[in-house]
């Protein structure tokens, strides 16, 4: 894994937290049954991990962070959660492979798909596109934001638009039957636009993120607190919208 450009802040796992199988694998519940176990890495808090429980057989989620496994086993004690890594994990083969936002902090994506094809017989990746995310109204002080984030996770080896490549690294794998598909989360009414950028005006001066900007050289402190003020200007807007963009892969082994 390259170094994560998020961390673990509260404002990170704050949203990390609102994820569900519903808003956030929607693609490959059609494919899951009750005798199928699953494999989901990178489970973080563990939420999609609680959804997709109910509906396989067994589950288990690992995630490298012991302090955000911590926290996933007391909210969900029923779980068998681990730390542990996608390329050291030896729990046998699993029906499903399942990875949420993860493939882009990598700096080998297509090994990682390997490796997931390696232990299950369905892969599922879904990852953001930051360099497709649309907002209204216009703001100069998030293409501010979407610039230095996208500088930030290169410099770390990541993959900022890791959604649109899923297919031809899914294919570079070495997966069959390769499936792609996009899907987004919209936040579009005032309480959504108000969580969503409160959260970001909150990322922009106190997470992982904003320390690496300051310790690249790429932003100093003054550049992130304006644009932490420029995220809550902005969802003070009257209709302000924000549209992320996704892409996700189904693939056989």
């Amino acid at each position: 894994m390259t170094r994560y450009t998020h961390g673990h802040h509260e404002s990170v796992l704050r949203s990390h937290r609102w994820r569900t199988a519903e808003n956030s694998c929607a693609y490959l519940l059609p494919q899951l049954r009750p005798d199928r176990s699953l494999l989901d890495v990178g489970c973080g808090p563990a939420t999609i991990t609680a959804d997709l429980a109910g509906r396989v057989g067994s589950v288990v989620g690992i995630d490298p962070s012991p302090s955000v496994i911590d926290e996933a086993r007391r909210d969900h004690p029923e779980l068998d959660l681990r730390v542990d890594d996608l390329f050291t994990h030896d729990g046998g083969r699993y029906d499903v492979v399942h990875a949420h936002q993860v493939v882009q902090h990598l700096d080998d994506p297509v090994g990682a798909l390997r490796r997931m094809g390696e232990l299950g017989s369905l892969v599922a990746v879904r990852d953001s596109d930051y360099t497709a995310f649309q907002w209204e109204p216009v703001s100069p002080t998030l293409d501010d934001w979407r610039s230095l984030y996208l500088a930030v996770c290169r410099r770390n080896g990541a993959f900022p638009d890791a959604g649109r490549h899923l297919q031809r690294w899914a294919h570079e794998a070495g997966l069959t039957d390769v499936r792609y598909s996009t899907s987004t989360w919209t936040f579009a009414t005032p309480e959504d636009v108000a969580w969503w950028s409160g959260l970001w005006a909150e990322r922009a001066v106190s997470s992982d993120f904003a320390r690496q900007a300051v310790e690249y050289g790429l932003a100093s402190a003054a550049d992130l607190e304006a644009i932490s003020e420029g995220w809550r200007a902005w969802g003070r807007q009257p209709h302000a919208h924000i549209t992320l963009l996704h892409g996700e892969v189904l693939a056989a082994t």
